[in-house]
């Protein structure tokens, strides 16, 4: 969207964890500022091929966290996986940089201090996830209206409509074809379990202010319909378009306005039907289980999070399988020690602990 828009948007910090080749080609092309690599092991790599063309090199976890501080920085997009877009999410909302959010975790984990602190700070949060993105661009000019519920829809992943039985041997390489979106690994895992949009329903709920009961999920293969507002009146608006995450990216970076594109367009004639079903919870437990973290609150999210983020590199390594997950997910929640008002230190300590029982369950030494 900078290469499309380069009058509106201008790079002033790039980083990876690990791709150093990526981050090398990105560099070149729109010259920020500085660029952080994670991976301190390849800092000279990208120290190598960026100092000469006058661009700060940087790396390890505390320079991703110390970058967001620039005073050039205006909007930080944080798209890291997992946990570890947190720490610098908060760093950001602390030192009053706009938010554009693509990492649902950081409001899954502690969704509580982080919408608390990006009220102190008057920071802005607009969503990234083509879910929450329909939602808050329904809301545009009805944001005074009451909302009844959202309604937040998925795909279904490659295996909608299987039963548990047929997913018994299922492996990482089927489970990574997802059918409309093109994804990374982690996220594609997460669709076909369903635990992406039982992440997406925690996210919601801290986003748009919602109560537990207001936020449904329904099945929509097609993926045209991003998501849908339903208002006290029994009014539904709904946003649509080709599944296409180039859009939502430039609303968030853009707000309040919509900068032409030559995208696709949407043709109805190309889509004949559009149709809907209800999630299965008994088959696809993730999404139950996201939903019983919802309603015990505190640190139950988190745990939820971090045993999932474990369980997920397992399935990818082939070390349980796909069935196993959530059962993975499930002993995590009902071992590990339940914090009713969390502190950010205690949400450190209970995704540190979560991830080490997670291992300890899937290595067999906890039944």
């Amino acid at each position: 969207m900078i290469r499309q828009q380069p009058d509106s948007f201008v790079a002033e910090v790039l980083t990876a964890h690990g791709n150093a080749d990526l981050l090398i080609r990105q560099a070149m092309e729109f010259r920020p500022n500085s660029v952080v690599i994670v991976d301190e092991g390849q800092f000279s790599k990208v120290f190598q091929a960026l100092d000469p063309l006058g661009i700060k090199v940087f790396a390890g976890e505390k320079a991703l966290n110390a970058v967001v501080e620039m005073e050039t920085v205006d909007v930080v997009l944080t798209a890291l996986v997992g946990y570890a877009g947190l720490q610098p999410t908060f760093r950001a909302i602390e030192y009053g940089k706009q938010i554009a959010l693509a990492n649902k975790e950081t409001l899954v984990i502690a969704g509580d201090l982080i919408t608390k602190a990006a009220m102190e700070k008057g920071v802005n949060i607009y969503p990234i996830d083509s879910e929450h993105s329909a939602i808050f661009q329904c809301l545009v000019g009805d944001f005074h209206n009451k909302v009844e519920k959202i309604i937040l829809t998925a795909s279904g992943g490659p295996f909608r409509g299987m039963k548990r039985e047929e997913l018994v041997d299922i492996k990482a390489s089927d489970a990574l074809r997802h059918p409309t979106w093109d994804m990374g690994a982690k996220i594609t895992i997460d669709s076909a379990t369903l635990m992406n949009k039982g992440l997406e329903v925690i996210e919601a709920k801290w986003l748009f202010g919602l109560k537990n009961d207001q936020i449904d999920v329904i099945i929509h293969p097609q993926s045209i319909i991003h998501s849908m507002v339903q208002f006290e009146d029994g009014s539904i608006k709904a946003q649509m378009g080709l599944p296409d995450m180039r859009l939502p990216i430039q609303y968030a970076l853009s707000y309040p306005k919509r900068i032409k594109t030559d995208l696709p367009r949407f043709d109805f004639t190309d889509y004949p039907a559009l149709t809907f079903e209800k999630p299965d919870p008994e088959t696809f437990k993730n999404l139950k289980l996201a939903y019983i973290a919802l309603e015990k609150g505190g640190n139950m999210p988190c745990i939820l999070n971090a045993a999932n983020e474990i369980a997920v590199e397992a399935f990818l390594k082939d070390e349980i399988g796909f069935l196993e997950m959530p059962e993975v997910i499930g002993k995590c929640m009902e071992k590990m020690a339940f914090i009713h008002e969390p502190t950010f230190e205690d949400y450190v300590g209970t995704d540190k602990e979560t991830r080490i029982l997670a291992k300890e369950i899937i290595n067999g030494k906890l039944t």
